[in-house]
């Protein structure tokens, strides 16, 4: 069955309705609002459209299971929820579980190949993958046009080129390279790449770090232009990488 964004942002109400703190859990996120927020992002659909499918589902459920701990919206689902509804919603958690992390990180299933030959763990903490990433990354898509800086600017997403930052925005012969963080709380740590500090350093003003905070309840955002020379202060972190060599013989 191929499912549109929307049957995706539902299946996710559905599924935070249904599965409740274990769901949680299993995103990783330290609150209903964080799941709210990061999948609401992550599927640009916003965080109210996940917390709406969320309480339409809980009148439902609450009908069968009467210890839910939410009596939700006292109506008749709508006919893509209902339908949605009865399709999954005897799935059990695990499959579910795995459903709602495919919308979100669609690599996900290859990457736990990948992680069990090199015996590595996967990063299981998916609410923090996503608010560091696109969620963070989907925040300043939708709110860049209305930052009075950025106003009038044409947005490119470079997110896939691994040239240092996320998005290139040009007015004319005018440039900001902007690179997107995300903090859990109001006040954090953020980390800078080797080739991201770099670039910073060369860049100066046109280098900007967009950092959205808050994805526990609210998220807002700070800017910061020319960020290795204003008020952040930056310590480098040595990372060790192990690399193997080979030598190639003259083929005769």
């Amino acid at each position: 069955m191929k499912l549109s964004r929307t049957d995706k942002v539902t299946l996710a109400g559905l599924y935070l309705s249904k599965f409740n703190d274990s769901a949680l859990k299993a995103l990783g996120c330290t609150g209903v609002w964080q799941a709210f927020n990061v999948i609401g992002y992550s599927l640009e659909a916003g965080p109210a459209s996940v917390k709406n499918y969320r309480d339409e589902f809980d009148h439902e459920i609450s009908k069968n299971t009467p210890s839910h701990p939410r009596k939700g919206w006292n109506r008749p689902l709508k006919t893509r929820s209902q339908k949605l509804y009865e399709l999954f919603a005897d799935t059990n958690f695990g499959d579910f579980t795995d459903l709602v992390k495919s919308f979100l990180i669609p690599s996900l299933e290859k990457e736990k190949l990948v992680a069990s030959v090199t015996n590595q763990a996967v990063n299981i903490n998916l609410a923090q993958r996503l608010m560091t990433g696109q969620a963070a990354e989907a925040y300043f898509k939708k709110h860049h046009s209305s930052i009075n800086s950025f106003r009038n600017y044409d947005i490119e997403d470079v997110t896939s080129c691994g040239c240092g930052y996320d998005f290139h925005l040009s007015c004319q012969l005018d440039f900001y390279c902007v690179e997107v963080k995300g903090i859990n709380t109001k006040k954090g740590g953020i980390l800078m790449t080797e080739k991201e500090y770099a670039l910073a350093e060369s860049l100066k003003e046109r280098y900007c770090l967009f950092v959205v905070r808050d994805f526990e309840r609210t998220p807002f955002h700070s800017i910061y232009f020319n960020p290795l020379h204003g008020e952040l202060s930056f310590t480098p972190q040595p990372k060790t990488v192990i690399s193997y060599s080979a030598y190639l013989t003259e083929v005769s």
